[in-house]
């Protein structure tokens, strides 16, 4: 047959076409045996089996490697923030502690109740405050010792994940390189000097967490900074410490005063005063009500007064240095007591308003860069200056070793002239 022609019908070839067409859809299908029982149970035991040997060998990775991990990430600590205090435009106005509520009908088992109360916060609040001691002199362990030789009262005010860190009189830094802290639970462990600022009197001490046992973690507490900035006359408070002349001191009273300053280098702290005794150079922590540290016991304070009662630097001044000597960093220095020149004054005293310079410290960065009694600061490193306030903020804010302009105002023969100093920031430990 030629290639091009048709088939004929009914010829072999169409018939085979036909049957091919007819059978086309006819596919071949497996049919899955039956799932019975015992291959489910197989199954499920199979996978439970999976999951046993998995889990073993996860844990022996986890307890082989935990060594390592916990080596390896506790040292690198956390950065320690330091929650700074609401501005006094937002801040709350002061609602009265609970605990300061005292029914008008006061007897001899209301005062009990009070005094109870008082003493469950005083010992909470002791959770966070211990004892730090020179252990390069000794420790004087004759019955007659009082317990505080050699030491200073100190306030856990933070843990940066790897480490307690403990905020203390510097006083204690004085010829010595090794330390021993007492927790609230009488146990010892050795602290190590993280940063101490002689300007502010403070120093930062730190204890390694991974040395702590359960009992000592249980009978401890990292305070609350409180804002001291809300406290007034008449409050009652509560300090702990070495304020008597002997370890673990407890006393009770009340907010004399909140209208001082000490005035330091560079700035100037609010002080506490309450009507609790103190002998002179006691060492602590005041409280609130609310258990939070309001103020910190120095013994510097009025140091040339005959008073005998208890007064600390307030709280909130403190915490930008906190914040710097907890984290291991260097409190800015610059050297300059001075005061506040504001508009009203400066028009009086015919003079430039701004921050009056009344004392430079010797061999201090702004010695060095001739600044002198008498300057009027106005501006530093592009920052206005009003205030010793102001002033303080721009200071505490440089960093240590950086070069910063200071500008303001002196006076000369024919009235103040404009003047540029080039000051280094420096430190003092």
């Amino acid at each position: 047959m030629p290639y091009d022609e048709k088939p004929k019908p009914g010829s072999d070839t169409d018939s085979r076409e036909v049957k091919e067409e007819k059978f086309s859809f006819i596919q071949e299908t497996i049919k899955p045996k039956p799932v019975t029982r015992r291959k489910i149970l197989t199954q499920l035991a199979r996978i439970g089996i999976y999951g046993l040997t998995f889990g073993a060998f996860a844990c022996l990775g986890f307890f082989a490697l935990k060594p390592w991990v916990q080596s390896r990430f506790q040292n690198i600590p956390k950065t320690v923030t330091i929650q700074q205090d609401e501005d006094e435009g937002t801040a709350q106005t002061k609602t009265p502690d609970t605990a300061e509520t005292v029914s008008p009908a006061l007897n001899a088992d209301s005062y009990k109740e009070i005094m109870s109360s008082m003493h469950d916060i005083a010992k909470e609040a002791g959770k966070s405050v211990v004892s730090i001691q020179s252990s390069d002199k000794g420790m004087n362990f004759s019955s007659e010792g009082n317990g505080t030789e050699n030491s200073v009262a100190g306030l856990i005010a933070a843990d940066n994940g790897k480490e307690l860190l403990i905020l203390c009189d510097n006083s204690v830094c004085a010829d010595a390189e090794n330390w021993t802290v007492t927790f609230s639970d009488g146990s010892k462990y050795a602290a190590a000097l993280k940063k101490q600022d002689k300007n502010s009197g403070f120093a930062a001490f730190s204890v390694q967490r991974i040395n702590l046992t359960t009992s000592t973690w249980n009978s401890i507490l990292v305070a609350t900074l409180g804002n001291s900035s809300l406290t007034t006359e008449g409050d009652a408070v509560i300090a702990l410490g070495n304020m008597f002349d002997y370890a673990q001191g407890l006393g009770y009273g009340i907010i004399s005063s909140n209208t001082y300053e000490e005035p330091i280098a560079d700035g100037r702290y609010g002080v506490l005063t309450t009507d609790i005794p103190a002998e002179s150079g006691g060492t602590g922590v005041l409280f609130n009500l609310k258990g939070e540290a309001i103020g910190m016991i120095a013994p510097g304070i009025w140091e040339n007064t005959e008073s005998n009662t208890t007064k600390a630097l307030a709280i909130s001044d403190l915490k930008s240095t906190i914040e710097l000597l907890v984290n291991g960093e260097s409190v800015p220095y610059v050297g300059i007591y001075g005061t506040t020149i504001n508009d009203t004054v400066a028009e009086e005293q015919n003079m430039p308003a701004g921050v009056y310079v009344i004392e430079v410290k010797p061999d201090s960065p702004a010695m060095a860069a001739g600044i002198q009694s008498g300057d009027i600061l106005q501006k530093i490193a592009e920052a206005k200056v009003s205030n010793t306030l102001s002033y303080e903020k721009v200071i505490v804010s440089s960093k240590v070793g950086a070069a910063i302009t200071m500008k303001g105002k002196r006076r000369g023969a024919n009235g103040y002239v404009d003047i540029d100093f080039n000051v280094t920031v420096g430190k003092l430990e």
